[in-house]
C-alpha cells in the first residue's frame, strides 16, 4: 500500500481528501451555500484590500478602460489610458473623435479598429440617449456600443457602488474549479453564484476571485500546497501540493501575506 505523508501545512481533512484521490460525497444546497460563503470569507482574509485594477477617476473612464481590457492586460490598459483620458475627456470628445486619431491612441491594446468603433459609438449613444453620462441601470448600459454584463457589472460597481458579479475568465474558471456552477454562460454563471453569497457582497467577490485567480489559483498550475482555500477546495492538488514549490508561484504584492495565512 502506497504510503501518503502530509505535507506541514496540510489539515488532516486536505490530507484525507488527497489520499482518497479528491473524492467527494454529493454536495446538497446547502452544504454549497455554506462552502461558498466560507471561502469568501476567507479569501476576505486573504485579500482585505481588492479593487478595479484599471485606472480611471469618471464612470465614462472606467467604461472605456473596460472596453480597451478585452483581450489585453489591465496593465497595458493602464499605459495607455492617461494620454487617451486627456484627450478625449467627455462623451462628445469621443462621438466627434478622428478615428484614425483615436485608433493610434488605442492601438497598443489590440483590436484597435474594433475598440475606436465602439468608443465613438458609445460616445454618440451617450449623447443621444443620456445626456452625455453614463447610466446608473444595468438594462441601460447593455444597450450601449462595448457593453456586455461584464462591462456593465464592472461600472455598476466601481462606478457606482451598486453590487454586481463580473465573470471574466479567472471568474469562470475559478467557480468552475471549486464546483460552485456547472453553467458555461456568462449569464447563467453570474445568476448561479449571485444565489450563493449576499448581494452586498458581490463587487467584492468578483474581485477577490479574480485577484486569487491572478495570484494564486492559475490556470495551467494553481499554488495547491498554500492556498487558503484548500479545505473547502474540491480541486486541491491539481498544483503542486509541497508548500515549498507552491510558495513560489505565487504572484502579486499580496504574496508575504498569503504565505504568511498557509504558515509559511
Amino acid at each position: 500500500m502506497e504510503q501518503v505523508h502530509a505535507t506541514p501545512s496540510e489539515s488532516p481533512d486536505v490530507r484525507r481528501r488527497r489520499v482518497s484521490g479528491g473524492e467527494r460525497k454529493p454536495e446538497s444546497r446547502l452544504a454549497l451555500v455554506r462552502r461558498a460563503r466560507r471561502m469568501n470569507r476567507r479569501l476576505a482574509e486573504a485579500f482585505p484590500h481588492v479593487y478595479c485594477e484599471l485606472d480611471f477617476t469618471t464612470p465614462l473612464e472606467l467604461a472605456v478602460a473596460t472596453i480597451l481590457s478585452a483581450q489585453c492586460t489591465d496593465v497595458r490598459v493602464n499605459q495607455v489610458t492617461p494620454a487617451l483620458f486627456a484627450r478625449y475627456p467627455d462623451a462628445r470628445a469621443y462621438a466627434e473623435a478622428d478615428r484614425a486619431e483615436l485608433e493610434e491612441y488605442i492601438r497598443p491594446t489590440g483590436f484597435y479598429r474594433n475598440k475606436a468603433n465602439s468608443l465613438i459609438g458609445l460616445g454618440q449613444a451617450l449623447l443621444e440617449r443620456f445626456d452625455g453620462e453614463i447610466p446608473r441601470r444595468l438594462e441601460d448600459l447593455v444597450t450601449l456600443p462595448g457593453f456586455g454584463r461584464k462591462t456593465a457589472n464592472v461600472v455598476l460597481g466601481n462606478a457606482f457602488d451598486i453590487p454586481g458579479i463580473t465573470v471574466d475568465t479567472h471568474f469562470q474558471r475559478l467557480v468552475h474549479r471549486w464546483k460552485w456552477t456547472e453553467e458555461t454562460d456568462p449569464v447563467k454563471i453570474e445568476h448561479a453564484v449571485g444565489a450563493l453569497v449576499d448581494r452586498k457582497e458581490w463587487t467584492l467577490l468578483s474581485h477577490r476571485v479574480i485577484f486569487h485567480g491572478r495570484r494564486v489559483c492559475h490556470a495551467r498550475k494553481p499554488a495547491c500546497g498554500i492556498c487558503v482555500l484548500a479545505k473547502d477546495c474540491p480541486s486541491y492538488g491539481i498544483g503542486p501540493t509541497d508548500p515549498v514549490t507552491a510558495a513560489a508561484l505565487v504572484k502579486g504584492p499580496e504574496t508575504e501575506h498569503l504565505l504568511e495565512l498557509a504558515g509559511r
